[in-house]
This record gives C-alpha cells, structure tokens and sequence, in this order.
C-alpha cells in the first residue's frame, strides 16, 4: 500500500513537468518575421547621418571578450555614463546620442553580451542575470576613482534593464539613471500588444519555461522565446551581420525589469524618462501617471511627434539628457 502511495505522487509531481513540457514543445520559432503589420520605423536608422564611432575589445572577468565605444571625459568631474541598447541591435544606435553627450560625460557604450557584429552566441546568454553582471564588470573597469558619478541610460529593453539593475545585486553601483521609452512589462499598462508589432512572444513556450524555473529546472533557458520583426531592408542590407532576431529564454529575462515591476521602479535613483508621444511600442503617456505613485525620484519629458527609435536622436532628448547630467 506504502509502495502505491509513493508511486501515485511521484505521477502526481510529474504531471506539471509533462505540462511544461508539452507548452514548450507545442510552440517553435518561425525565424525571421520580417515586414510584419506594425512594427518599428528604422527609416532615419538606415539613413545613417552619425559617423560610426570606433570600437574595441575588453576582457570581461569571465574572460570573454565584449566590444565597446568609450568617449573620454573632457573634465576631470564628469560622470560616467553607460548608454544601454534596445533589442535587437547594438551599441551603435547610440553614435549621435553618444558623441553629444561627450561633451558632459565619460561615455561607454557597449554591445551587450549575444549582439552586434561578432556575438560568441547570438541571442544568447550563458544564465539569467548574466546582463547586471556584465554592467557592473564594466562600470570596474571603466570608472576612474570611487567617487565618480555613475549614470546609466537604456533605450527601450535598455530601459528595462536600467530598472532591473536598480532593483539588483549592483544596484548601488548607479546614482542616477536616464530611461529613454523603457520596457517595463508585457502586461504594464504602457505596453502596446506586441511592442506595436515588434515582438512575437512565443507565449505557451514562456509559461512552459516559467514553470520549469520555478522548480529550479533550466536545461532549457536557452530556447528561443521571442521573435522580432526586423525590416527586410535590415535583413537584406548592408548591417544585416548586426542584426538579433530571436532572445533565449534566459536573455530575455535578463533584458526586463523582474514580474514585480513596480518594485523595480520603486528601487530607482533620481531618473529622468523621456519618450515620444507617437511611439509604436508604448503608450508614453501612460508612464508618468503609473510611476509617480511609486516613486518620487522622477523626472519626465514627452517630446511630440517623435517615435519609438527616433526618441535616441532627438534634439530633445540630446538636451534633456545633457541638462540632467549637470543637474541642471
């Protein structure tokens, strides 16, 4: 009798294991989702207009290689300021942004770990978190004496992983933080479905790894969980080796703020969030009222007319950041 009792609730456990299983299994990447309806305008990317900045490697403690632009103070005061890509594409986005913001700060901008140019492995981390470790190795290696100011600035899933790393092991390391249109959570009350058309969330697959994680299984966090639609003119053009199109489970977990965002946003320092009012992702409005109750360290601008990828090169958003990192 003791025997069956044991062998039912062993069937018993296994059951939401065969669950998560079938939830994965049930869903597969389709691959590339190029000119899907919606979307994200990259016609003033492809444009071009900014010089590409220089770039070089550095050692990461973990002794791989990670490749970054760093713009030198030009005082011996200026903080360091470590701009954080979007998904989907690298440091580069931040040429213009970067080179501006020279003037006032020691500028870092680095691709973050699974993007840019020669990935060890595209869309792919080595575990969750991977990404707040990655930032706090640079900000050593970067920061010229202890007393020097720390600013992180992210766009978009860089916004969300600005929030992330606040509420995290590291979160000391930053005094203040710039949000420029910052992802916040699927289900945030910002959150256009599928980021405006620019994300296809494998969902059954994510709640199957959920699951799985939450037994403390992660064998396989590094299957893909989201897809994004790329441009064909990107994916036929001359950056196509740029390009991410597709995040592992474990990656897209780093790159957002945790389930209780709220929290997140609560363990902010003083910030300044800029977005524009016509952004394809977000409802930029909708920031403001949602995050004002939960934190008093805000500042927030919304330009007019300005989308979700143009708010980086905005004249606007140049002018904001620069006043903010004076304190003005």
């Amino acid at each position: 009798m003791i025997g069956k009792i044991f062998v039912g609730l062993a069937l018993l456990a296994g059951i939401p294991l065969v669950i998560a299983l079938g939830l994965i299994v049930s869903q597969w990447p389709r691959g590339a989702v190029a000119d899907s309806p919606g979307g994200l305008d990259f016609s003033a990317q492809l444009a071009g207009g900014a010089e590409p900045l220089p770039a070089s490697s550095v050692t990461m403690s973990d002794a791989t290689h990670a490749r970054v632009r760093h713009l030198g103070a030009t005082t011996a005061d200026a903080p360091l300021v470590v701009l954080v890509h979007g998904s989907g594409w690298d440091g580069g986005q931040f040429d213009a942004l970067a080179l501006g913001l020279s003037r006032v700060g020691d500028v870092l901008v680095p691709d973050l770990r699974g993007h840019g140019a020669t990935p060890d492995r595209r869309g792919d981390v080595d575990y969750l978190g991977q990404f707040e470790d990655d930032l706090a190795d640079l900000i050593e290696q970067y920061k010229r004496e202890d007393k020097q100011e720390v600013i992180l600035l992210g766009h978009s899933s860089g916004g969300g992983l600005v929030i992330r790393f606040a509420n995290g092991p590291h979160g000391s390391m930053m005094d203040r933080a710039v949000l420029l249109a910052p992802f916040v959570q699927y289900d945030a009350p910002m959150q256009r479905p599928g980021s405006g058309g620019w994300a296809r969330a494998l969902t059954r697959r994510i709640v199957g790894l959920s699951m799985l994680n939450s037994v403390g299984i992660h064998a396989l966090d590094h299957l893909t969980v989201i897809e994004f639609a790329m441009p064909e003119t990107v994916l036929q053009g001359s950056e196509s080796h740029r390009a991410t199109t597709a995040y592992s489970w474990r990656l897209n977990q780093s790159f957002s703020p945790r389930r209780d965002w709220r929290a997140e946003v609560a363990a902010l320092p003083p910030f300044l969030l800029v977005a524009g009012t016509r952004d394809e992702a977000f409802v930029a409005e909708a920031y403001e009222p949602h995050f004002s109750p939960l934190t008093e360290a805000g500042e927030y601008l919304m330009v007019p007319g300005v989308g979700h990828l143009d708010i980086v090169n905005s004249a606007r958003t140049l002018a904001a950041v620069t006043a903010f990192i004076r304190d003005e």
